[in-house]
């Protein structure tokens, strides 16, 4: 049985790493925009007044709250309401995830301190590491890597496109 699990437990891990890696990527820079643009100083200040325990508590706030809409959005999409289900599992995962990840810039230090959290983000990052290291990773985002590209060139040929003189061949 658990050579049978074990392989499965690797696939169901990898799908997820790979959607979560998706939705980091766009995340990431929504965070960061929002840390430039919105200081919340006073905000800022007292979240990195907590100790680590309530630091804990108010990390796993977002998660709390915002897992749950998972089923609701697989309950639209299996009702026919594909747009709405799309729409709500896209947006609360990203909102989760910037929120997420702000707290956990802001709270890094302090819930290292907490050994279970520190135990569990360290096997999080070798399984990270070890999803990373693997061929279909590399696979996959050297295909990342050309979308991306094709993009950058489609839209400067646009761009281009657009800064040159109509003229009309009537």
């Amino acid at each position: 049985m658990k050579r049978i699990l074990k392989p499965v437990t690797y696939i169901l891990a990898a799908i997820y790493f790979l959607v979560d890696a998706v939705f980091m990527a766009v995340a990431r820079p929504i965070s960061a925009w929002l840390a430039r643009h919105f200081e919340f100083k006073r905000l800022r200040a007292w979240i990195k007044s907590l100790p680590p325990y309530p630091s804990l508590a108010l990390f796993s706030v977002p998660v709390i709250i915002l897992e749950p809409i998972k089923p609701v959005a697989a309950y639209l999409v299996a009702t026919g309401q594909f747009l709405s289900g799309m729409a709500a599992f896209v947006g609360c995962e990203l909102l989760k995830l910037v929120l997420v990840e702000r707290l956990f810039h802001l709270t890094r230090d302090k819930l290292m301190r907490i050994p279970a959290f520190a135990w569990v983000y360290g096997k999080f990052t070798e399984m990270r590491a070890w999803l990373q290291a693997t061929e279909a990773w590399r696979a996959i985002r050297a295909l990342s890597r050309a979308a991306k590209d094709f993009v950058v060139r489609a839209r400067a040929r646009l761009a281009g496109g657009f800064g040159r003189p109509v003229t009309s061949r009537d």
